[in-house]
């Protein structure tokens, strides 16, 4: 049996309804979407690979002209996407009018040339770069910068942004697209670590250097931190149980990096850094989180003497700077 089979295709094979009836109530075969089939999938499989599949079994019933896009696109380009923005498959039609949301897509309209496409997996996609930007039109700014942040670390080139944005100049949501573009940094190694700077960027907090190296005395790596605020003397943290399970040695548990951690930070606050962390769940809330910041920056401040202002308005990384 291939991946997909379409109705037409069972019936072509002689099964009749209540063969497929049968097959169904007996767990051989999955109902992807109406008119498509496949074999059942394991029951904890990500949310991504079920969109995936509904992609794919979604592609052959599509109008000629249709290319997947928006959520759909970056799910098959391997970009970070959250579940919410999956519920449907989205493709795009170089129409002027027309776009629709079905139960199971939703169809957007809008040009595009052969520049802006791609193959993935065997379906025509829009190209990583128009992804990103249809994402940065239409997504919130944390979300679209983890995504960006993401594909330029993946090789994405810079200028293909510019050169699609000058593009766009009067579609909707340009303005967002174009906010999310000045602010990517492929430095940021997670989807958490693009949502920190953003909302750093939204209360006000200075931008941090990324991936900031702490030597000890004798000249050995003693740190290497999400985020800095050298002048401040502060270092910042995103705490994750993934980064832990990175961390694991041969023999080592869980408890045995946490404890080597507790040891690091003590000696970087031996060396007058102020260390800050912090978890997903509190992204949802940054205001404790730039609190807690400015309270190092406050401590800091009052340790070694600094003068400089506790807040200031966070610089944007101009997209041009970035094509250099």
């Amino acid at each position: 049996m291939t991946e997909f089979l379409l109705t037409r295709q069972l019936a072509e094979r002689g099964l009749s309804t209540y063969d497929l009836e049968r097959l169904l109530r007996t767990n051989r075969l999955e109902r992807v979407r109406r008119g498509a089939y496949a074999l059942p999938m394991v029951s904890d499989a990500e949310f991504e690979t079920r969109h995936r599949r509904l992609v794919l079994a979604t592609v052959p019933q599509l109008e000629p002209g249709a290319v997947v896009s928006h959520g759909s696109a970056a799910v098959l380009h391997r970009l970070p996407i959250r579940p919410e923005r999956l519920r449907r498959v989205h493709v795009t039609r170089p129409r002027s009018g027309g776009g629709q949301r079905r139960s199971v897509v939703h169809v957007h309209v809008a040009p595009f040339d052969s520049v802006q496409l791609a193959i993935v997996d065997g379906v025509p996609v829009t190209s990583l770069a128009r992804t990103v930007l249809d994402l940065g039109r239409s997504l919130p700014m944390h979300e679209a910068v983890a995504i960006g942040d993401h594909a330029l670390r993946s090789g994405l080139d810079p200028a293909e942004l510019a050169i699609g944005l000058e593009g766009m100049r009067s579609w909707p949501g340009v303005r967002a697209a174009r906010r999310s573009c000045d602010f990517l940094d492929p430095r940021s190694e997670s989807p958490a670590e693009s949502t920190s700077r953003v909302r750093f960027f939204e209360q006000g907090i200075p931008t941090p250097d990324l991936q900031y190296e702490v030597f000890d005395e004798g000249g050995a790596l003693l740190a290497r931190s999400d985020f800095c605020w050298e002048e401040r003397r502060t270092l910042g943290e995103f705490d994750g149980k993934v980064k832990y399970g990175r961390l694991l040695r041969p023999g080592q548990s869980s408890e045995d990096v946490v404890f080597a951690e507790k040891l690091r930070e003590d000696a970087l606050r031996d060396r007058g850094w102020q260390v800050v962390r912090w978890t997903w769940s509190e992204l949802d809330h940054p205001e404790a989180i730039c609190d807690r910041l400015r309270r190092a920056f406050d401590r800091s401040a009052r340790l070694v003497g600094v003068v400089a202002p506790i807040i200031a308005p966070a610089g944007r990384i101009q997209l041009r700077a970035l094509s250099t």
